[in-house]
């Protein structure tokens, strides 16, 4: 029996709902949502990203601004005009669209955004309040996945969780929600030696590694929940996951299709960081 598909549009399409009704009482009350994009350089996939990103915030009623700089900007001009957004108090979210130049340090620029602005979660303030379990910002990528699992009604409660990938961005924050919600989580990675064996013992599994075919069906128990994060293009040039969709859906009791699945809910999550950031700023008012 094939696998129940997560879709990912539809619940970003109720998420950016709940943001605009959310989103107009702020405006009621004199607040503005507002939302500082920057891009540096001329990368095509960041230019798309970035044009969902403002057109999802206009739908939702948010504003968003996207700044544009030549790729030769100097990082001292990238950090003195985040500081300056840093303390433009109309401005509840800073954003810069990675990967940045190879002359600019990520990690840098990332830990010169105020926390409290801090919409991506990158900030090790950010990683630092997931760690402990205080408030805070979540990355994007792996709160959407929680959503689309709590949109389905699975109880992770006693489950075992392996998530594949120990990116900053989505591998280690996913285990940790996951591990806040009761679950049993392995991470797997290039140097485990027998992924397979992980992954056949999960009741969920998030594949988040960026490689093609990382998950077969041959790898997943009958009934499992796959959440696929990978992005990639396969040979005819269509976007396609980390898990052998065709082959794993057959197995699989809930999976995430590419596209429609995550991708969506990375930019939905954006906005109700964004928008949450606006709300504590004008309860500290």
């Amino acid at each position: 029996m094939a696998a129940q598909l997560i879709d990912g549009n539809a619940l970003a399409k109720k998420i950016r709902a709940e943001v605009s009704g959310r989103t107009a009482a702020l405006k009621a009350k004199g607040v503005q949502p507002s939302l500082a994009i920057i891009l540096v350089g001329e990368d095509p996939a960041s230019q798309v990203y970035t044009k969902h990103k403002i057109n999802d915030s206009t739908e939702t009623g948010l504003h968003a601004t996207l700044e544009r700089y030549p790729a030769d900007m100097s990082e001292a001009d990238l950090l003195a005009r985040i500081r300056a957004l840093n303390e433009d108090a109309s401005v509840h979210g800073i954003l810069v669209q990675l990967p940045l130049p190879k002359h600019m340090n990520a990690s840098t620029v990332i830990e010169t955004i105020a926390p409290a602005k801090d919409v991506d979660g990158f900030h090790v303030a950010s990683a630092g309040a997931l760690m402990v379990g205080q408030p805070g910002f979540w990355p994007c990528t792996p709160y959407g996945c929680m959503k689309m699992l709590a949109s389905i009604g699975y109880d992770l409660k006693g489950k075992h969780a392996v998530v594949i990938g120990r990116s900053n961005i989505v591998g280690k924050p996913m285990a940790l929600m996951l591990l806040g919600k009761n679950a049993t989580v392995t991470i797997c990675h290039s140097a485990t030696p027998d992924l397979k064996a992980m992954t056949l013992q999960a009741d969920v599994l998030v594949a988040a590694v960026g490689k093609r075919n990382v998950l077969t069906a041959d790898m997943v128990k009958p009934g499992a929940v796959v959440i696929d994060v990978g992005m990639n293009r396969n040979d005819e040039g269509k976007l396609c996951g980390d898990v052998d969709f065709a082959g794993v859906s057959q197995v699989a009791g809930w999976i995430t299709p590419v596209p429609g699945g995550v991708g969506p809910m990375t930019r939905a999550m954006l906005l109700v960081n964004t928008l949450e950031a606006a709300e504590r700023a004008q309860s500290q008012r």
